[in-house]
């Protein structure tokens, strides 16, 4: 049981990172809390059952596809309903909660409510500690690993990066210096809906899909920021693995433990606004931000 839950447990947190990583970047940068960044994970999943069931196409196209298109709609969502209000935290959370509702009935009235599956990417299974995996779930740790560490790249070592560093850290200051503050937003948005675009690729074959997933992986994502700390990608990653291991505990070790996934969640989100507002990586100042 332990190796089981080990591995299920980094599986499970993998996809909580490259959700709180996105969540985490388009509010260190631009400070708003995009309510809809769960519905692009659920968008992106959707796509390729459509294109895999519903239109016959291969299944890399079919990835890369649904990963493009949901990153082209997350942009076009900032710029349609954010980009113009963003000022205004309120605001965006009512607008992205209703682009949310929107993108949830949207799937029901096109495809239906029906529980539906995708084909795994990988097959086969491989023999590790003495736990059955799938080759599935092998790729989805691997690409995770690649992805954390190539965002970390580009955040510390690119030019882009360290605009995106200097937005976050002053707005104004980066304004005054050249750089273009609205384009970073919405490179910014279009990094964050990539990030949710991959984690919905890559639980497309694992979990069912339904119209309401979205609203876990939210309540999740934003246990992960307060525990990690706002604005901050380093606790955000840890975080996901502290979330994600206590969920699988949970499910493992308490009758019913599938049913209380969300209430351990909020939880640990309570306890961390009572006892520790900051969260593990809280910042005391402005500057100190991604």
């Amino acid at each position: 049981m332990i190796e089981e839950i080990l591995i299920i447990g980094a599986l499970t947190s993998s996809i909580f990172a490259l959700l709180a990583m996105g969540f985490t970047l388009i509010f260190g940068v631009a400070r708003l809390f995009n309510m809809a960044h769960t519905a692009l994970y659920m968008m992106a999943a959707y796509f390729i059952y459509v294109f895999t069931k519903l239109h016959g196409l291969g299944t890399i196209p079919s990835v890369i596809l649904a990963v493009v298109l949901t990153t082209l709609i997350g942009m076009g969502i900032y710029r349609l309903f954010i980009h113009r209000v963003r000022e205004h935290q309120l605001t965006v959370l009512i607008i992205t909660i209703a682009v949310a509702i929107i993108i949830q009935e949207s799937i029901i009235l096109f495809i239906g409510g029906e529980y539906l599956g995708v084909a795994p990417f990988v097959s086969g299974n491989i023999d590790l500690f003495g736990v059955s995996v799938t080759m599935q779930d092998v790729f989805v740790l691997t690409v995770t690993a690649i992805l954390v560490f190539v965002l970390w790249a580009f955040i510390t070592k690119t030019g882009m990066g360290i605009a995106i560093r200097a937005t976050a850290q002053d707005t104004e200051a980066a304004n005054l210096m050249g750089i273009n503050v609205g384009k970073i937003y919405l490179i910014s948005m279009g990094m964050a809906a990539l990030l949710a675009a991959v984690a919905g690729a890559l639980i497309a074959p694992k979990y069912v899909l339904t119209p309401s997933m979205w609203m876990h992986p939210l309540i999740v994502v934003l246990s992960i920021i307060v525990l990690g700390g706002l604005g901050s990608l380093k606790g955000s990653i840890i975080a996901s693995f502290i979330l994600g291991y206590a969920e699988t505990l949970v499910v493992f070790l308490i009758p019913m433990g599938a049913f209380l996934k969300g209430a351990v969640a909020l939880t640990i989100m309570i306890l961390v606004l009572v006892i520790r507002p900051e969260g593990l990586f809280g910042i005391s100042f402005e500057e100190e931000r991604l």
